[in-house]
């Protein structure tokens, strides 16, 4: 499946100093999908950054995985680890 930007993550925990912020994103996709380089194809545009934490639920089988951002560039993608 893909991203769907009408399905943002959602900052759960915003960023405080140097601390990362806590997002969370449920869709169907598998956390594998998630993780594919530019998944987030509006990731800098919500306010991603490096280092944030994501969590991801899968709806579908369902599952639960926590992430790293890994990168979040001005062209807006961001990829998780």
């Amino acid at each position: 499946m893909a991203y769907a930007t009408t399905n943002p993550p959602v900052c759960i925990v915003p960023k405080v100093g140097s601390h990362s912020a806590v997002w969370l994103y449920k869709s169907a996709d598998a956390h594998t999908d998630v993780d594919l380089v530019g998944y987030f194809t509006n990731g800098a545009d919500l306010g991603l950054t490096e280092d944030d934490v994501m969590i991801v639920v899968d709806t579908a089988t369902p599952t639960c995985t926590i992430h790293q951002v890994a990168s979040s560039t001005s062209i807006t993608v961001a990829t998780l680890a």
